[in-house]
């Protein structure tokens, strides 16, 4: 059995707690043979810079290029407000993605049947719902040059971020959108704001040109960054594969989760090139924050973790039959109307964290059973 070299980065607040029931998931494999894990675990964001005075070291950085994955936490909190701009906890993160370049960043919106009810829209409007949400990570307004914050006259300042990219940044994040199409519907919507940003209307060129010359059989279609959140609450279903920027995928992400109900279902995974060797670089994380005014009671979500889990076996380990393993655990936890705080719905009484990992591993066993 071939080991897997894995740096487990809990994160702040909740970070910790979730990530426990996800090691729970990955020693349940190891115990019964099926994937041997190399466990390495490192300090990042608020609890970094506490004891390193930096939310990401050097150590962490070379620990997390030498690994097959690196299964991220979540990070931040008011805590470290007051903390300079560069050494707040996020920064840690865009950071990581930076030095690791993980450039596609990849976002699951999926409705369980289980959960249809919980979305804030009709159930008829999302049950059955499956986006993939694909982001470009490290380009764009939030690491474009030149930003900062200057003085001008009569004492009064300006802000200001650069919004930039490149024929190369465009392709490589438009070449993962097609790939993963091309094992779903076939369809990529692509979102920019072409009508006001010379970006935008770079974005949307490239990405035409490289669907003609390479990918003809999948259906391209463009939207404004605008209309495609409107039509998000208004048809989802639409929607097969979305691919946007930065800045966009940010907010189109955060819109997209909440239509499945909770941000803490949602998982994501953030990927670079594959190199010489063919490994590919990828961090995985869920989407939530660190909820900080949960930490410690014991009631958060650890469904994403877990979920994230799954998507490294999945498209980091080649472990495709044990992400199913995983995912169809959550989706018997459900049915039974097993739930935390955030999906609870009046029926039963609401689990702790600690509870759903125990009863996802049960179902595990169960599944591997038959």
């Amino acid at each position: 059995m071939i080991s897997k070299n894995i740096l487990v980065l809990p994160g702040d607040f909740v970070g910790p707690e979730v990530m426990s029931e996800a090691l729970k998931v990955m020693d349940w494999f190891s115990s019964r043979g099926l994937i041997h894990f190399e466990i390495e675990k490192g300090l990042v964001g608020g609890s970094s810079y506490d004891k390193f005075g930096t939310p990401l070291t050097e150590e962490v950085i070379n620990l997390a290029n030498k690994s097959d994955a690196v299964l991220f936490g979540s990070i931040g909190g008011p805590k470290w407000h007051d903390v300079n701009y560069d050494l707040r906890p996020e920064k840690g993160l865009l950071n990581l993605r930076q030095s690791m370049g993980l450039f596609a960043n990849l976002r699951p919106a999926i409705v369980f049947d289980a959960l249809v009810d919980a979305s804030s829209l009709k159930p008829d409007l999302v049950h059955g719902l499956d986006i993939m949400i694909v982001r470009e990570l490290i380009g764009g307004i939030y690491f474009g040059e030149p930003r900062g914050i200057k003085k001008i006259k009569d004492n009064k300042r300006v802000g200001f971020n650069t919004q930039s990219y490149s024929t190369e940044e465009i392709v490589r994040i438009a070449r993962v959108a097609y790939d993963l199409a091309a094992k779903r519907g076939n369809k990529v919507c692509s979102v920019d704001k072409a009508n006001v940003m010379e970006s935008g209307v770079l974005w949307r060129e490239e990405v035409s040109k490289l669907r003609d010359e390479y990918y003809s059989n999948i259906e391209l279609e463009h939207m404004f960054v605008d209309n495609c959140s409107m039509q998000l609450v208004k048809s989802p279903k639409q929607f097969d594969v979305i691919l946007t920027d930065n800045l966009f995928g940010d907010i189109l992400s955060d819109l997209a989760a909440m239509l499945t109900g909770s941000l803490g279902m949602l998982p994501s995974a953030s990927l670079g090139s594959k190199s010489q060797d063919g490994k590919i670089p990828s961090l995985y994380e869920p989407v939530h924050g660190s909820a900080p005014d949960i930490a410690g009671k014991n009631i958060a979500n650890p469904i994403a973790q877990i979920l994230s889990l799954a998507m490294m076996l999945k498209y980091s380990l080649n472990h495709d039959k044990e992400a199913d393993l995983i995912d169809d655990a959550v989706q018997l936890v459900l049915s039974e109307n097993i739930r935390t705080i955030d999906i609870f719905e009046g029926v039963g009484n609401p689990v702790g964290t600690s509870e759903m990992g125990d009863a996802i591993i049960s179902k595990l066993e169960i599944i591997a059973a038959n």
